[in-house]
């Protein structure tokens, strides 16, 4: 009964998202509804706990990102910069080739450490003016800016600096360029195997006669052709994010220490010592400070261009930045309370008892990833009740720790991403599209993704490479 509980929320918050009702009403119901069927008065204390310190929390660390990035996306669009790429991407890439020029845009801004959030805001603009010159259906879109942003670059390609590909190294002892060959060769799967449905379906859907559409919501303004700044200027302002947020992911704890104290003697209004652990904020900091650097560098440079529609421009980012935080927050609340629950507790039990040791961190991160909606803190979850269990299963059987790291931080990046995760309902959010318009590619994006876990399990039990 407990299991059926946990289904039950989980089924009914992917319908109210799917058909498009708020997270943020929808999310708390669907957890204190689960809680109400468990134990009725737990249900207050449920709310204010778990559900609001979760969702606080969230928004307490990541708006900041939301809101930076929200409007450093703005201003790539109110400069003209994003039709400037656009420009140029078309004149020595093709308009065929649309899918593959976002896809890559993304990959370079995630794999050099932007955080996949921020790489949604910042390159939308330029990837609607790219499906609008090309007349590609923008109902395709999210489907390549996932593949880009969430897939390959987040947790499979070797070195990368997202959080998923990090978490595991705390428990196996390993290093973000674990298992080399299998990342790149699980990669190389995700990018061919997605490329070709994207393509498959943008024919598909011009073979119609569908164009890109009208009546759309969350258009990025239009520039005059004739004043377009130059595309290598344009480009600028990704590259100083990636190489700021590199840089300052590096010089930070230099600069702070293991951690950092405000003493009442500096700031004479506080009653105690507000003590910050560095460790803990070092990849919020870095995006914050890269995101700043990039919004400095646009404003600089074209300020001419922007001036005059900047407070619009950037009150409209803000509120574009507050649902999304908001709805990912809500999402974070929702994760935290399943979590929580007895039939949580079942479901990870029952995976246990998965014999193979690699389809087992496989089946049981991905699935767990999907129950919470999202990928770092399905692993998290997972890692922390099951680690052990994983790490003498591997050694049983002689596989090294490093593949056990590959395959579970891919596998925490394939379930993940259902129609409740805040990821995919941000993504909605900023291209002004709904779960109804844009979630097939999104999802057969998942799927994608689930599978080469298991072909990269597949190729080291056929190879031994690693």
């Amino acid at each position: 009964m407990s299991f059926l509980i946990v289904l039950a929320a989980l089924a009914f918050l992917m319908f109210a998202a799917y058909r498009g009702y708020s997270v943020i009403l929808f999310a708390p119901i669907a957890a204190l509804g689960a809680v109400l069927l468990t134990d009725p008065s737990a249900v207050a204390p449920v709310f204010s706990g778990i559900f609001m310190e979760k969702m606080v929390g969230f928004v307490k660390l990541y708006f900041p990102v939301f809101m930076l990035g929200a409007v450093f996306g703005k201003l790539i669009e109110l400069s003209g910069f994003s039709e400037s790429i656009v420009a140029a991407a078309v004149r020595y890439i093709g308009r065929s080739r649309a899918n593959a020029v976002i896809v890559a845009v993304c990959a370079l801004l995630t794999y050099g450490g932007v955080s996949l959030f921020v790489v949604v805001f910042a390159v939308y603009p330029f990837a609607a003016e790219l499906y609008r010159q090309s007349n590609i259906p923008k109902r395709l879109m999210p489907g390549a800016l996932a593949l880009g942003a969430f897939s390959f670059t987040m947790d499979s390609l070797p070195g990368t600096p997202q959080i998923q590909n990090i978490i595991p190294t705390t428990f196996f002892k390993t290093t973000s360029w674990a298992a080399p060959v299998l990342g790149t060769i699980g990669s190389l799967f995700i990018i061919v195997v997605g490329l070709a449905y994207l393509e498959w379906r943008r024919r598909a859907a011009m073979a119609k006669g569908e164009g890109y559409g009208t009546s759309l919501q969350n258009e990025p303004e239009r520039v005059q052709a004739a004043s377009l700044p130059n595309p290598m200027l344009a480009l600028l302002p990704l590259i100083v994010v990636g190489v700021a947020n590199f840089m300052l992911t590096k010089m930070i704890p230099e600069w702070y220490g293991a951690s950092f104290t405000v003493a009442p003697e500096i700031l004479p209004g506080l009653k105690a010592p507000v003590t910050t652990p560095i460790k803990t904020v070092v990849a919020i900091w870095a995006v914050q400070g890269a995101l700043l650097m990039g919004i400095l560098f646009v404003v600089a440079t074209a300020f001419g261009r922007i001036k005059d529609r900047f407070a619009a421009g950037s009150k409209a980012a803000v509120g574009g930045a507050l649902l999304a935080a908001m709805n990912t927050a809500s999402e974070y609340g929702f994760g935290g309370v399943i979590a929580a629950l007895p039939g949580f507790v079942v479901v990870g039990n029952a995976l246990k008892s998965i014999p193979d040791p690699l389809v087992n961190a496989a089946v049981s991160v991905s699935s767990l990833a999907g129950i919470t909606g999202s990928a770092s803190g399905g692993m998290s979850i997972a890692l922390a009740a099951m680690s052990d269990l994983f790490i003498q299963g591997a050694q049983a059987a002689q596989i090294p720790l490093e593949v056990l790291h590959r395959v579970v931080a891919m596998a925490s990046g394939g379930m993940d991403t259902l129609p409740h995760n805040g990821a995919v309902i941000t993504l909605l959010a900023v291209t002004g599209l709904t779960h109804k318009e844009s979630y097939r590619e999104i999802f057969a994006v998942t799927i994608i993704k689930t599978l080469a876990v298991f072909f990269v399990i597949a190729v080291y039990y056929l190879t031994g490479l690693v």
